[in-house]
């Protein structure tokens, strides 16, 4: 029941009315017995600095920013946690009691979250990761706090590579784990394939209603001969699962998709705003799985 002292937290993006995040958060703030309520706000780029500052004048209890406003909202904010001024993007605000937001990011957190589940799959190895934009940012960042050998960048465009791998590399001291781009090729991802024991999609290729919807990151040749040891992750989750993550489990691969990035990242961003450690992560999951199956929505943005 909404009263007149129900708290409103919410989601900013455009569009966001395919949203999961007001289901999720909406059943974990009833099984914490929080009287907030989390709706999905569109919003325009031309309109954020507005909407920031109405939605603070007002007391809203927190924020979730989704493409296309995570860098704008950083750029936006009074505050940023080390790790959202790294990656020069947020997707969780807090509002400040002198005024303003504090923004932090916790996608790296969401992707990290079933990979530490199984560390035995990755732990000492080398990691791929498709992609160099803004989704691949916070993936990196979260590898970045896994003990891996090397991590891989593969990427379309040499000068966003360059960009990358410089942003992402220069605050790590000599024993950080060594980051190396190459391109979005299959010949020299063949043979780092064969070594590798994790591969992270961080590019659109495969998602619904995104192109042709049974394609797969360069093709499917690529990944046939991949050791059954190999962790497929796609940070897509529509369809569910993907054809790449189909065939992943098809050569007996672990497997894992963006849902429980978004669950994840979400549950995240509740702790932060409550306050509270007892954020019922299996309930959200539960209702964002009813959802999706309901209406087969499309995604929330991980992916660029």
């Amino acid at each position: 029941m909404i009263s007149g002292t129900t708290g409103l937290i919410g989601l900013l993006g455009q569009p966001v009315s395919h949203s999961l995040s007001p289901v999720m958060h909406n059943a974990a703030l009833k099984a914490m017995h929080l009287d907030w309520r989390y709706l999905a706000l569109p919003c325009e780029a031309d309109d954020l600095k507005t909407v920031l500052n109405g939605l603070q004048a007002v007391g809203c209890r927190g924020l979730n920013v989704t493409i296309p406003h995570k860098q704008q909202a950083a750029d936006l904010c009074r505050e940023l946690s080390p790790l959202a001024k790294r990656l020069g993007a947020v997707n969780t605000l807090t509002p400040l009691k002198e005024g303003g937001w504090h923004g932090h990011n916790t996608d790296a957190e969401g992707f990290l979250a079933p990979l530490q589940s199984s560390p035995d799959l990755w732990q000492g190895a080398e990691a791929v990761v498709l992609g160099c934009g803004g989704s691949a940012r916070a993936v990196v960042a979260g590898l970045q706090q896994l003990p891996l050998s090397t991590i891989h960048v593969a990427g379309r465009r040499p000068d966003a590579l360059e960009t990358f791998l410089g942003d992402l590399t220069s605050d790590q001291g000599n024993d950080s784990v060594p980051l190396i781009g190459m391109a979005l090729e299959a010949d020299p991802l063949n043979r780092i394939l064969k070594r590798s024991k994790l591969v992270v999609n961080t590019t659109p290729v495969g998602m619904q209603g995104h192109g042709d919807d049974n394609a797969m990151p360069l093709g499917r040749d690529l990944w046939t001969g991949v050791d059954a040891s190999m962790t497929f992750y796609d940070l897509i989750y529509t369809p569910r699962p993907t054809p790449w993550l189909m065939l992943g489990q098809q050569l007996g691969c672990p497997s894992i998709d963006g849902l429980e990035m978004l669950v994840q990242q979400g549950a995240a961003a509740l702790r932060r705003w409550s306050g509270r450690a007892d954020v019922p992560v299996a309930l959200m999951r539960e209702e964002a799985l009813r959802s999706l199956n309901a209406d087969q929505v499309l995604p929330e943005r991980f992916t660029d």
